[in-house]
This record gives C-alpha cells, structure tokens and sequence, in this order.
C-alpha cells in the first residue's frame, strides 16, 4: 500500500468500522460524550478543562525503565487486543485510541519497536499531516507526555478540537527565519512560549524545523530535546507548532494532600484541552492552577531568548 492511498475518508471508515466492531473502544467513546468540561481563560485565550477518568491510564502512567521494561508494549502489535484492525501506513499502522480524547482519536506507532524520538522523523509526521488533512497530529516526547516512550509513534484527531488553532491566530508573532517560502516564527502572548512553522513545501517545513531542533536546549542524559508538536495541513499548507519542555511533570503532580493535582501535560493540554481524569482535580482547578503548571514545565521568556540568541549565531 502506498502512502497515497491513506487519506481523511479512509481514516474515518477505520473509525467507524471499530466503533462497531470494538466493545471496549465503543463504550469508551460512548463514554466521552457525556464527559464533563468546563471553560477557562489564560490571558486572552479560551482553555477548556475534561474530566475523562478513562485517561487515567496514560496520566498516571509509569514510564522510568524499569516499568517500561517490565509491561508488555502496547503499540506492539503482538500485545495488540484482537479486536484493535488498523490500516497499514508505510512504517506505521493507524489504530484507533481506545482510550479517546478527541471525538475522534487515532494513535499512529512504528511498526518496529523503537524508541519514541523525534530526530528523523518530522518528515514522517508532515506526511501524515498531509494525508489525514482532516485531523491534527501531535508528537509526544518521551519525556513529555507520551505513556509508550520506548515506542516510536504519533496520535491524531479531528480538527475543531483544540483551542490552539484558532488562537494563535490573534496572538502577536515574531518573524526568525526563512527557508524558500517558508517561515520560522515565535508566537507569543499564547498559554506558553510555542514556535510556529507555516510552509507550503515539506521539505522546507523540514528544513525549519532541523535548524530549530538543533540549538533547542538537550538535557544532560537525554537523548533529544524535550518538545512537544502539534501539526496541521490546510489550504496547501502545513502548520507545525513547536512547544518546547523544560520539565516533564509540575511539582502538583507528586504533592500531597489538597497541593496534589494529577495532571501531566503533553501536547493536547498545550494545545488548550487540560485533561484531569479525577474529578477532585476537575472540580478545583483554576486558571491560576493552570499557569502555575505551565510556569513550571515551559521555558520562560530568558530561556526562548536563549533559544533565539543561538538560532541567530547559527545562521551568522
């Protein structure tokens, strides 16, 4: 199969084939539509809080090396549950996530067992973009979210979802660089310090996003920067949203007693959807909750500088 054969409405079909086929992921997103959210703002931009307890499982997952070591690799498709078809992708398989955010909520892995890194593979991810022009995907890192570190893959789900998109666009951007027609931006005055690329063409979106990568801050023992993504294609072109980490879990997440608040966030809560899978933490959190977790796991304006002020002595 080529990849050119994948596209929105294929997609869709696998999605709705499993929600017939599937007890567990139909209950589950039967489950979802009843969920509760409620609505805050950060500054000037609308966030939305969901109580899914169902994501119970990926929030408070453990993903040090032992335990990862020790549990059988979801992703793999030998401990794939037999009901869980996917349609086959070149190096990866789209599945539906049975354990849904979004309405409509795909989890796209290798099909090798690799480790969940990003270097090399944003070209994958563009392509994707591409094909399932009806969707936003999104890249987890492995210590940024994504409760399967050990194996490589993307998520996706419908557009309309996320806040981010809408956002962004009345938020104050400033221009850092080009490559053919495509463009390199910060985007600032949004929940947490994000930077944008918008191109026409993959390879300049590439091109972008590998000088980007490459003077983003690497922590000592980490094998990649730690970043979260967020892309889309629309209109003949792609939109890439890079988040970069300076902390995988807020302080909040480890506290205890009224402190505590079960909420790590990967790349659907930066892109305005703070999912809380217990509701003591759905019923008290605030905007202020919400920045303080966002203070705590973002870089700050020095540390974007920083990024900046590298990026501009790469380019002298």
């Amino acid at each position: 199969m080529t990849p050119l054969e994948i596209n929105s409405n294929r997609i869709n079909q696998l999605i709705d084939s499993q929600l017939t086929e599937w007890e567990t992921a139909r209950r589950n997103y039967r489950a979802l539509e009843s969920v509760r959210v409620k609505e805050l703002m950060l500054g000037n931009c609308p966030v939305k809080v969901q109580f899914n307890p169902a994501r119970i499982i990926s929030s408070a997952a453990k993903v040090d090396a032992r335990s990862l070591k020790e549990r059988p690799c979801f992703l793999c498709a030998g401990n794939r549950p037999a009901e869980q078809q996917g349609l086959a992708d070149g190096d990866y398989t789209w599945l539906v996530n049975p354990f849904p955010i979004f309405p409509r909520h795909l989890t796209i892995p290798d099909n090798r067992h690799t480790p969940q890194l990003i270097g090399g593979r944003v070209g994958d991810l563009l392509r994707l973009t591409r094909e399932a022009d009806e969707f936003v995907l999104f890249y987890n890192g492995p210590r940024c979210g994504a409760s399967a570190p050990d194996h490589a893959h993307f998520q996706a789900g419908n557009k309309g979802f996320l806040p981010l998109g809408e956002a962004i666009r009345s938020c104050r951007q400033e221009p850092l660089l080009t490559h053919g027609s495509a463009r390199l931006s910060l985007v600032t005055e949004y929940i947490c310090p994000l930077f944008l690329i918008e191109a026409r063409e993959a390879d300049e979106a590439r091109a972008l996003f590998d000088t980007l990568y490459r003077v983003l801050d690497l922590p000592a023992g980490e094998p990649e920067p730690m970043i979260n993504l967020v892309a889309w294609y629309e209109a003949g072109g792609w939109s890439l949203c890079i988040f970069p980490r300076t902390r995988h879990r807020p302080s909040c997440y480890q506290a205890e007693g009224d402190a505590n608040i079960l909420l790590s966030p990967a790349s659907v809560d930066l892109g305005g959807v703070f999912i809380t899978p217990l509701e003591k933490d759905f019923e008290k959190i605030e905007a202020g909750d919400l920045q303080q977790i966002l203070a705590e796991v973002c870089p700050n304006r020095e540390q974007i500088d920083a990024i900046i002020n590298r990026l501009n002595r790469q380019q002298s």
